[in-house]
């Protein structure tokens, strides 16, 4: 984990999006303790902006406070996966619909050329470039909607379903189907086929679901013995 100091940031901010970019692509793992001198000496940084991090991380649910033992890593368990999983299969399955109405021609070409680059990404097995590959696929049809309140409530779960999305991805049996399910979202908005964009968005996240659900049984399983 390495700090990136931007200049127009101040460096609580810079602090608090590197320690939950740690959070969301597993560096910082589940139930991780978050001891602020560690974190401090490690970043380079006081105890200060760690500290603040750490409370602002808490209250997007990324961070639990265990008494007696202090911050840790939330948990990914079932129920908040499943929360978040279920509003956003609705939520896709609408940008699809309105994206097969709404889409411009130069729309469906970014979306094919993100199709092409998910699928080059694939190929380097780099689960960080797969992910952001991934998000970028899907920004492409969220924003073809043209919806700014349907943008907005996509935006505020994204961060949320990028920490399930990178436990997807990190499994590489599941690359092939990734693109397979890609491949029918996007010809269904080529084709302006709503039924079957929508159908291929819902199918999209009920296999994450599946995928993420074996992973937390097993990570269950593994701390148990």
């Amino acid at each position: 984990m390495q700090i990136d100091f931007q200049a127009d940031l101040p460096l609580r901010d810079v602090v608090f999006n590197t320690l939950r970019q740690a959070i969301l692509t597993g560096e910082l793992k589940p139930g991780e303790r978050l001891m602020e001198l560690h974190l401090a000496d490690r970043l380079g940084v006081s105890r200060t902006p760690v500290r603040e991090a750490i409370r602002r991380l808490e209250l997007e649910g990324l961070v639990t406070m265990i008494p007696r033992r202090g911050a840790e890593v939330a948990q990914i368990t079932e129920k908040s996966m499943s929360d978040v999983l279920e509003v956003r299969r609705t939520l896709d399955a609408l940008c699809a619909e309105l994206a097969c109405d709404r889409i411009t021609g130069e729309g469906l070409d970014k979306l094919r050329k993100a199709c092409d680059q998910f699928e080059q990404c694939v190929g380097t097995k780099d689960s960080r470039k797969i992910a952001q590959a991934d998000v970028a696929l899907h920004d492409i049809i969220v924003q073809a909607t043209g919806n700014q309140r349907l943008i907005q409530m996509v935006n505020n779960l994204s961060e949320q379903m990028y920490r399930y999305r990178f436990e997807y991805i990190k499994d590489s049996s599941q690359h092939e189907t990734l693109v397979k399910e890609h491949r029918i979202i996007y010809e269904s908005i080529v084709n302006k086929d709503r039924d079957t964009a929508a159908r291929a968005a819902k199918l999209h996240i009920d296999n994450q679901k599946k995928a993420i659900i074996r992973q937390i049984r097993l990570e269950t399983d593994r701390g148990r013995r």
